[in-house]
């Protein structure tokens, strides 16, 4: 009994003088914390997500920001408004299945510093509809811009490749007919020429996953004379 409570005593009192001083420490930070007035403030912040399944992709979404209500002391809220510690939302879409679903914003997924309290959020509730992931090959579409040199017309075009390969949300990649370049500018191509553009696709929700470079081969002859 007399060996732990002399290990005991040995434990308390080491370094007895540097722990008196950490702990002083923490009684003041508290004690000018805790004297600060207490402020309410509307900040942004930005949805992010985690989890969402390999085979899902998110075909319709809120605004990418929420406004969020929040109090705390003076100093931590001033923290917000220079930038230095943003709050974060992050929602888990473990486990969703196909169609709407509904998050409601609230303590469970609004990553706050410490010190400061969520008091609302204003959406208060997001919703996201969810598909299944879909590939497709799609026809390229060549753009032109500008008219031939005096004198020639296109006698023929082609794209190189042909198609390009698209993927996102099914319904919406199943609404793209097609994709377009870029203008291709003929002004200055008298004769057989080459030009090397990127195609683009008109839906947010839909990329490219092959690489969207085409190559567009374009001959010119002379305009027959009238």
């Amino acid at each position: 009994m007399r060996r732990l409570l002399r290990g005991t005593s040995r434990l308390l009192f080491h370094n007895f003088w540097w722990k008196l001083l950490s702990v002083a420490i923490a009684v003041m930070f508290w004690a000018v914390v805790s004297s600060e007035p207490e402020l309410s403030t509307f900040v942004t912040a930005r949805l992010e997500f985690k989890n969402l399944p390999d085979d899902l992709e998110i075909g319709a979404a809120p605004a990418e920001t929420v406004s969020l209500e929040l109090r705390g002391p003076s100093g931590e809220l001033r923290g917000l408004v220079d930038n230095r510690e943003r709050p974060e939302i992050v929602l888990d879409m473990s486990g969703v299945q196909p169609g709407w679903h509904t998050y409601t914003i609230g303590d469970g997924n609004v990553k706050l510093q410490r010190g400061l309290r969520l008091v609302g959020a204003v959406p208060s509730e997001v919703r996201f509809e969810f598909e299944r992931h879909l590939v497709r090959l799609v026809p390229v579409h060549v753009r032109f811009a500008g008219a031939p040199p005096p004198g020639y017309v296109v006698e023929s075009y082609e794209p190189v490749p042909a198609t390009l390969q698209i993927t996102g949300p099914s319904d919406h990649v199943a609404r793209v007919d097609s994709v377009v370049t870029d203008p291709v500018d003929l002004s200055g191509a008298p004769g057989s020429s080459e030009f090397r553009v990127n195609a683009l696709v008109d839906d947010p929700y839909v990329r490219f996953s092959t690489p969207s470079q085409v190559a567009v081969k374009v001959v010119m002859k002379r305009a027959a004379k009238q």
